[in-house]
């Protein structure tokens, strides 16, 4: 095939165009986004019954579905919550499931349970999970004008954004819905006469449209109706209630009737002023940019038409981010590129070095292309991975070239050369890149979202490390045998040390390779030393670590762009008493530098299932400044603390950001009990261990708050005295809240039904009014009070469920600089210590991060061991010898002696995801070096085994593949080191910053490999040869040794025969 290749050089030559313009065009037009498009394996069922009562909703509404909902295949854990109005359940799914078929199930699981709910319970909603139908971008209105007119506004434009094929959903927060108030007053109902049941079978029986059939003459045929829908608000004013006689009274004799929107239980304000956000969702799959960039041509359009002073804000733009990312690992790459080829031009020479070049960009582009055949998108770990990869992509390459070099500096034609080169270097290349893909393929297994978040990781490495292998043994030698040049051919001293080093003096070999040779020859006299010294290193740089290392932690702490502010205060309040406590904090976040804007939700809804502790009566989100022109988040954010603290009746919580993997808080600690009244003492226990152990901030549970609801118990015998009933008495009460619903009807003007409502006015809206409410009955009026009792009851707040248990769950964050793991750790290690005090019955569960973590620690040790056998097999088939398989794996462990040091010197604590990454990646690239050291010394041996003994062949084979060897770890650490360093060089502005966030990502990994692969270099130089010759010179006694054991055991068994 190589032969062919070469000899067919201009339809090679072809293909590699037709790549590289293919993968020009995928980068192009492939689909951009900042975090990987991730399917969360979970399904959430939510529903609502206006009014009803946390308890009534557990009884009544999770309790028939969840039994439903239980028989469901694959359900990792099912949580719900009850509050008031409703309630929903979350379920969560084993990693890897169907998304369709998990739908369609909970579906028919929800569809069972329906009759099993009460007749009034609004339709349950099925929705998925995912992290594609979170804004990426709200556009948010503001302005000192009407509510209705910013709403008209925004209805306006969330119809226009909505054309947009790559939007998927446009919703409006901060609006309220539309309503047609009938304010009545109750004396006048009273001496009236009207019956509130008959007011709502006359709304119900007058507003219909009848279609009365058609009418068949013989002259002609005519359809009739009878319109009878309302259709404007006085349609509703002059519905007829009584008629004596002559006399009407008619709704608006009566009542004041208004179109207005309902009681507001949230407030949106950005920057202090009342606002409408419009959250704009893209479609999976689809491109940011290009998405943000219709979005903001459309407002700008629209907006030219609306009145002064309207304020749009954009915020959220996940366009910023992703473009500002992708810039930072362009840069990344464009100068990893730059320092790699000056590497390789200073070894090999400029137009050596010109082919190792063309490696990258074929790679890379081919790689693009075959992604976005596959329908993946352009993220940031995809741009990561290519910055990792370019080291390891040249070194194929680097070796097919280095090896013809040397071809060519002993006068051989350059085709012949590079022929022989590619043929020569085909089995370690093909292994080499196998044992890194085995590396990397376990990862494509990785559960939970954590594995959704990196599989992005090994698909890119696999694509982009295969074409490096087509790259390095067709295109290379292919362009190589038109216009290769020797590297060493103008320098007489190189070529002189090239031929020692097959077969002439080795002494006269000077320079670096000389005085490696030195080292190497007395490391070669005592091996069993250099190899008891690196065992002796590895235990004592492990054992070192975990005295003095920075502990472990889960994912990198990331400098964040956004954060929120959330506000707790306790009691019964209104929304407008929770507004001006919001304000206040408003008000003192104005005053802090570093803040580019402020969005503000007033309120304590519960319905989407939020994160939110129970007593957050708001939430302040705050986005930063560029990060570069600033004070770190963390300060920002307890400079709010600090001034905030003074505030009387609330205290704040700060939470920044989550990058990566989400995960809550750091400590989450679920109590789980099937009796409920367990639930109180054992959270306090809990909350009394965090209090002593200390260091924890921002400590919540999820216990009901305390708080009071009026319920009014009917005297049913009494009440039926009078001839009322449940429904009456609840229809007459709903007029004094939030008011009872006789009709609906759909304006010209609106897109929705719009409910009409009678209620009291403002004034008799109040508890003394609930005594005084009147019924009108068959002997008159009769007051409430003759057969209601009004008392006050303890309030029960949100109820939390976990596989059909109640469940507290207790979270607590720390402050910066404190290593979340220890402290997990240390609370444990309280319970394990203290099992005697703890209930038998509750069952204490750690959540969140922590299993997180210990999923992903389960999962990258199984990973390690499996992707060793893949190379183990892969070694042993290529060498044919455990020994030398054994050997090269040997140089993986030693290798992370190289890690450990690494993250003492530059003071991280071992991130489980990104470090524990960076070691199986290191697996996959310290190898090839041990595999081209070890194959070379089989083929010398092979070659030169009768005439040279075992010393000279491995002072030999050190002496030949020092060269590639340095090359391609120099490559893969320069390639990396500006990850290391925090450096970003922006090529366009001619800036230089250390630090951003986009780089703050992989530092851990990429220290990782730079520390790890420097290090295990000179094992793979010393200690690998070192090996051999303990193997040469072990080998007799370890033979001795057999005949004797063989000897002692024939002994053995002639005796047992006599």
């Amino acid at each position: 095939m190589i032969r062919a290749a070469i000899h067919h050089s201009r339809t090679v030559l072809s293909i590699l165009i037709l790549l590289l313009i293919a993968g020009t065009y995928a980068y192009i037009n492939i689909a951009k986004e900042s975090s990987p498009d991730i399917d969360i394996p979970q399904i959430y069922v939510s529903i609502s019954l206006e009014g009803i009562s946390p308890d009534d909703s557990e009884r009544l509404l999770l309790r028939p579905m969840e039994q439903e909902l239980a028989t469901i295949e694959g359900v990792k854990e099912m949580k719900s919550t009850a509050y008031q109005g409703g309630g929903f359940v979350l379920l969560e799914f084993q990693a890897g499931f169907n998304k369709d078929i998990a739908l369609d199930d909970v579906q028919k699981a929800v569809d069972q349970a329906r009759p099993e709910l009460p007749d009034d319970v609004e339709e349950p909603s099925v929705t998925e999970v995912n992290f594609s139908l979170f804004p990426v971008l709200v556009v948010t209105l503001s302005g000192n004008m009407p509510e209705r007119t910013l709403l008209k506004l925004a209805q306006n434009l969330q119809d226009r954004i909505e054309t947009i094929s790559s939007v998927l959903d446009v919703n409006i927060a901060g609006d309220r819905e539309e309503l047609v108030e009938i304010l009545v007053n109750p004396e006048l109902l009273e001496s009236y006469a009207l019956n509130g049941n008959d007011i709502l079978n006359l709304f119900k029986v007058s507003n219909r449209l009848v279609a009365a059939g058609n009418l068949d003459t013989g002259a002609g045929r005519f359809a009739i109706k009878v319109p009878g829908l309302f259709e404007t608000v006085y349609d509703v004013m002059n519905m007829p209630l009584r008629v004596n006689e002559d006399s009407v009274v008619k709704v608006g004799d009566i009542a004041e009737i208004r179109r207005t929107f309902k009681d507001p239980d949230s407030i949106a304000r950005l920057r202090g002023e009342r606002a409408i956000a419009i959250e704009v969702v893209k479609r999976s799959g689809e491109n940011i940019i290009d998405t943000v960039k219709a979005v903001r041509k459309i407002v700008a359009e629209e907006s030219e038409f609306w009145p002064q002073g309207v304020e749009v804000t954009s915020t959220q733009d996940e366009s910023d981010t992703i473009k500002t990312m992708l810039l930072d690992l362009q840069n990344n790459v464009i100068s990893a590129i730059i320092l790699v080829m000056i590497v390789v031009v200073f070894a090999l020479g400029v137009r050596t070095a010109t082919l190792v070049g063309i490696a990258i960009p074929g790679s890379f582009l081919t790689g693009i292309f075959v992604i976005y055949t596959m329908g993946l998108t352009v993220n940031i770990v995809v741009l990561f991975t290519l910055t990792l990869s370019i080291g390891m992509l040249v070194d194929g390459a680097i070796v097919v070239t280095e090896y013809a070099d040397r071809k060519l500096s002993e006068g051989i034609p350059r085709d012949k050369a590079y022929g022989e080169a590619a043929r020569r270097m085909a089995w370690p290349i093909i292994s080499s890149t196998a044992t890194t893909l085995a590396a990397f393929a376990p990862l494509l297994f990785w559960p939970d979202t954590v594995g959704e978040f990196m599989k992005y990781m090994p698909i890119t490495l696999i694509a982009v490390l295969a074409s490096s292998m087509l790259m390095a043994l067709i295109f290379v030698p292919t362009l190589g045998a038109l216009y290769g040049k020797p590297g060493a051919a103008g320098d007489p001293k190189m070529m002189q040390m090239l031929t020692a080093s097959e077969d002439g003096d080795l002494k006269t070999i000077t320079g670096f390779t000389g005085w490696y040779l030195a080292v190497l020859e007395v490391a070669l006299k005592h091996p069993g030393r250099v190899l008891l010294l690196a065992l002796a290193l590895l235990i004592g740089v492990q054992s070192t670590y975990m005295k003095f290392g920075r502990g472990v932690e889960f994912f990198p702490t990331i400098e964040p762009e956004f954060a929120s502010v959330l506000i707790h205060a306790r009691g019964n309040l209104s929304i407008y008493e929770q507004d001006t406590l919001v304000k206040e904090v408003e008000d003192l976040i104005l005053e802090v530098d570093g803040i580019k804007t402020m969005y503000s939700r007033i309120g304590t809804a519960k319905q989407k299932g939020t994160d939110l502790p129970e007593d957050a009566i708001g939430q302040i989100q705050i986005a930063f400044t560029d990060w570069d022109t600033r004070k770190p988040a963390s300060e920002i954010l307890n400079e709010i603390r600090e001034r905030a603290g003074r505030l009387a009746g609330i205290f704040i919580e700060t939470r920044k950001q989550e990058e990566g993997p989400a995960a809550g808080k750091a400590v989450e600690i679920q109590i789980a009990s099937r009796f409920p009244e367990k639930l109180e003492p054992a959270t306090i226990q809990i909350l009394n261990i965090l209090e002593e152990l200390g260091g924890f901030r921002d400590i919540e549970d999820t216990r009901p708050l305390p708080g009071i609801e009026w319920e009014l118990e009917v005297d049913r015998a009494q009440a039926s005295k009078f001839g009322m009933d449940i429904t009456t008495i609840g229809n007459y009460i709903r007029m004094v809240t939030n008011g009872l619903k006789v009709a609906e009807y759909r304006p010209d003007d609106s897109d929705d039904e719009i409910d009409i409502v009678i209620r009291h006015g403002t004034r008799q809206r109040t508890l003394d009014q609930l005594d005084n409410v009147r019924i009108e009955g068959a002997g008159g009026s009769i007051p409430i009070s003759s057969f209601v009792n009004r008392s006050a009851q303890p309030a029960v707040g949100v109820i939390y469920r976990s596989d059909q248990r109640r469940i507290v769950t207790v979270k607590a964050d720390l402050p910066p600089g404190i290593n979340i793991n220890t402290k997990v750790e240390q609370i444990k290690e309280w319970l394990s210590n203290n099992l005697d005090k703890l209930d038998p019955e509750v069952k204490i569960t750690f959540k969140g991060q922590d299993e997180d973590q210990r999923n992903s620690q389960s999962f990258l040790t199984k990973a390690f061991i499996v992707a060793l056998f893949m190379m183990a097999i892969i070694l042993v088939t290529q060498f044919n010898s455990f020994y030398s398989a054994f050997l090269i794996l040997t140089a993986v462990i030693m290798s992370t002696i190289g890690v450990m040091i690494g993250l003492m010197v530059t003071g991280q604590p071992f991130g489980i995801v990104m470090t524990g990454v960076g070691v199986i990646a290191l697996a996959g690239i310290i190898v090839n070096n041990n595999i081209v050291l070890i194959d070379t010394f089989d083929h010398l041996r092979h070659q030169y085994g009768d005439t040279m003994d075992i010393r000279e062949i491995i002072l030999r084979t050190g002496a030949q593949r020092l060269r590639p060897v340095l090359l391609t770890t120099i490559t893969t650490v320069i390639g990396l080191m500006p990850m290391v360093l925090q450096l970003n060089i922006d090529f366009i502005s001619r800036k230089t910053s250390f630090g951003a966030p986009s780089m703050q990502w992989w530092v851990q990994l990429s220290t990782a490999i730079v520390f790890g692969l420097s290090f295990s270099t000179v094992l793979t130089l010393v200690v690998t040869p070192s090996a051999l010759m303990w193997r040469e010179k072990t080998a007799p006694a370890i033979s001795n040794l057999k005949k004797r054991l063989w000897k002692t055991k024939s002994k053995e068994n002639s005796s047992h025969v006599i």
